[in-house]
């Protein structure tokens, strides 16, 4: 009888030898100053090769938001490609960021023939500024019809271009927003940027209101990419992490994470070597990656960048997300960035700081006496209004079928959406509620470790709270429940919308208790005292995770939005769809669009996952399970024939005899319902997912891991979480 070995492909993967550095890629030789940014066409590249005239107006461009100048962008073409063709592109593609959640891009030669058998380069203004891909088989929720093929790619002067180099050549990248022929946002980019306009007018006008000098406020954002690693010799091996990104079964390994000894543990040399050269690769890309760690879980790594502007934040976020993929494969790895691709062990999120501020002063800093900074009591307080009010679009904003697995299940905040601010801004906010006025703020004090010759620590006035889906940080606020897959760009979207909201109304009625003649001090300090009174049921500084703190929310009247399908609709409220039409962020078609995608791609992922566990049940569980069966009822038989009595064998037998029987019936169940899909519309083939599809391979799975836990290792099909979390 055939057998099947996976243990030989556990010696592979353990044996392998990551190939020696080429090129640039050996980090202890670089310079890393000069290395950073190097295929970057940043503000220090054009400053250099532009006419000061247009670098300034390019200039205005990014920092103050006014209207481009044709002729500038002309300069810029030229030299951009220069830039680019000096250091050995051949192409430019605009780079753009459909709804998928990845990127897009469509090659052009820079070289253009001129007709009388030779050719040159060019490279135009109105090919920088305008792209014309093919839009018709991306999605748009409706807002074209399919043979509505036409869509235009805009550049975005505010992320620079970038060279993306390979073993076929290089290319010039230039980020771009994407719209359709009529003009509709089809695309992650164009709301984050309209978001960012929102935010900036709202916030410039409260600077006015306090006398600061009203400069551009800018969102920034700073996203935690947590990841796993598995080797390619068992990731090709099993047909569920191919098409689903997890595993749809697998048993819990003698050990996983129990022992605490893989979180912050030194790193496997082949995953070190793996990480200095993304943080090469992405560090060329003026990409400023800070942190590397290994994870909780066994085989999980994290890596994360510093704060910068918002827009270029989600850029480098999806260049981070392929650049992990793409420079895994060179070390036999595989990089796995869905939510929860192993049961039983923590699943991975991107945990979003956001803040937002001026190029002098971040609007979120507390500072040294936080009770006296009326000015951060302020944009602190619109923020938490902005929570309280919109729960719901927080967390539609990172509804998906992978992030079901991870929310509330004691590794990543809970569904519930709350705010911790900590003892110190939690104080301040109690004594202005009461007294209308705050005098005094907890101190942190120094630290003590018991050993002289330790540093006695600074010690802040609040712990962190690391159950909190929205938890303030000392200067920024953390947005924990964001899945690792997903892209930053409409989270961040609806965290600028909301708060630009809550700053406008807030700013209205200091602006008319003003006009009254109230003095701003005196409106000041009513406002926040009287809008504290309304959002501090969204604060919660204790464990998220409890019991208790389930029914105290529920009495609190927040909500609980416990799958992606409950919070989903939820988008296209009434309220909703008023708050991002006011400030022009989403049009009712764009957002009724969104909606659709959501709940189609939430669909599709989950008819993936009923398929592929249907195909390797039946092709794969099953028959090795039946080898199994087959070999101890031969056992017994010979055993039998010789006088021995084999009622070990037996028992072993009916066992699996048993399970196979269940899991012939569970797979009967889960066919028909695959085949069924549920309906001839989306919304109702989504439900009919999750209704029955989901607790039908769940009933597949329990069945499959027992028998993993009993048939012969040599037997099993697939790679074990045993191999696959350790092997590294």
């Amino acid at each position: 009888m055939t057998r099947v070995t996976p243990r030989f492909d556990s010696l592979a993967a353990a044996r392998y030898a990551p190939p020696p550095p080429v090129d640039g890629a050996a980090q202890k030789r670089i310079d890393l100053e000069e290395v950073f940014g190097e295929n970057l066409f940043g503000l220090h590249e054009m400053k250099s090769r532009l006419p000061k005239p247009q670098f300034e107006a390019l200039l205005s461009t990014i920092q103050n938001g006014t209207e481009l100048d044709p002729s500038v962008a002309d300069a810029v073409a030229v030299a951009m490609k220069e830039w680019a063709l000096e250091k050995g592109a051949t192409h430019y593609t605009h780079w753009f960021q459909p709804l998928t959640g990845a990127t897009a891009e469509k090659h052009d030669s820079f070289l253009k023939p001129t007709g009388d058998g030779r050719a040159i380069t060019e490279f135009s203004g109105k090919e920088l500024v305008q792209g014309e891909p093919d839009a018709s088989s991306f999605p748009s929720g409706g807002l074209r019809a399919t043979f509505e093929a036409r869509g235009y790619t805009a550049w975005d002067p505010t992320s620079p271009a970038f060279l993306m180099e390979g073993p076929g050549g290089a290319y010039l990248c230039i980020p771009t927003a994407f719209a359709s022929w009529a003009g509709d946002a089809l695309d992650k980019k164009t709301p984050l940027l309209r978001s960012m306009h929102a935010l900036d007018e709202q916030a410039r006008r409260a600077l006015r209101l306090f006398g600061s000098p009203a400069k551009p406020v800018r969102p920034t954002c700073g996203a935690e990419q947590e990841f796993f690693l598995v080797d390619e010799e068992f990731f090709y091996r099993r047909p569920d992490l191919v098409t689903s990104n997890r595993t749809l079964f697998g048993t819990k390994p003698p050990k996983g994470q129990e022992m605490e000894d893989h979180y912050f543990g030194s790193i496997p040399a082949r995953v070190l070597e793996f990480m200095n050269e993304v943080e090469f690769e992405l560090y060329r890309l003026g990409v400023p990656v800070t942190t590397r760690h290994n994870e909780v879980a066994p085989g999980q790594y994290e890596m994360a960048p510093i704060f910068e502007d918002a827009n270029q934040a989600a850029d480098h976020q999806q260049l981070m997300m392929s650049t992990l993929r793409r420079v895994a494969r060179k070390y036999g790895l595989v990089c796995i960035l869905h939510e929860k691709p192993f049961q039983g062990v923590n699943g991975s999120g991107k945990h979003l700081n956001w803040s937002f501020g001026t190029d002098d002063q971040n609007l979120l800093e507390p500072g040294e006496t936080p009770h006296d900074n009326m000015q951060f009591l302020f944009f602190c307080s619109a923020v938490l209004k902005a929570v309280a009010r919109h729960q719901d679009l927080l967390r539609v904003s990172v509804a998906h079928a992978g992030n079901d697995h991870r929310l509330g299940a004691n590794e990543a905040p809970p569904a519930i959406i709350s705010a911790f601010v900590g003892d110190q801004l939690q104080d301040i906010f109690e004594q202005i509620e009461k007294a209308g006025e705050a005098r005094s703020s907890k101190a942190g004090g120094l630290l003590g470790l018991g050993v002289k010759v330790l540093p006695r620590l600074p010690k802040h006035a609040g712990d962190r709270n690391r159950t909190s889906p929205f938890a303030f940080t000392g200067n920024k606020f953390e947005f924990r429940a964001l899945g690792s897959s997903q892209s930053i760009s409409f989270p961040a979207t609806v965290l600028n919308t909301i708060v630009a909201e809550a700053l406008d109304e807030l700013c209205t009625k200091l602006e008319e208790e003003l006009e009254k003649g109230t003095s701003f001090d005196d409106a000041l300090r009513s406002l926040l005292a009287s809008e504290i009174h309304e959002f501090k049921h969204v604060i919660f500084n204790g464990d998220n995770y409890s019991e208790e703190w389930v029914k105290e929310a529920e009495r609190r009247g927040l909500l609980n939005l416990r799958s992606t399908m409950d919070a989903l609709p939820r988008l296209v409220d009434r309220k909703n769809v008023e708050l991002f039409e006011k400030y022009g962020v989403l049009s009712r078609r764009e957002l009724e669009s969104r909606y659709e995608i959501f709940v189609d791609r939430y669909f599709k992922t989950i008819n993936i996952e009923g398929e592929t566990g249907q195909y390797m049940a039946e092709t794969m569980i099953l028959p090795a399970a039946t080898r199994y069966l087959n070999d101890l009822l031969t056992a017994a038989e010979r055993a039998d024939e010789v006088g021995m009595r084999a009622e070990g064998v037996l028992k072993t037998a009916a066992r699996v005899n048993e399970l196979i029987d269940q899991l012939t019936e569970k797979l009967e169940v889960l066919a028909t319902q695959n085949q069924e899909l549920g309906g001839d519309d989306v919304f109702s083939k989504a439900e009919h997912m999750r209704k029955n599809i989901i607790p039908a391979l769940d009933a597949v799975r329990d069945v499959v891991d027992r028998l993993e836990r009993i048939i012969p290792d040599d037997l099993w099909p697939v790679p074990t979480y045993r191999d696959m979390l350790f092997v590294k």
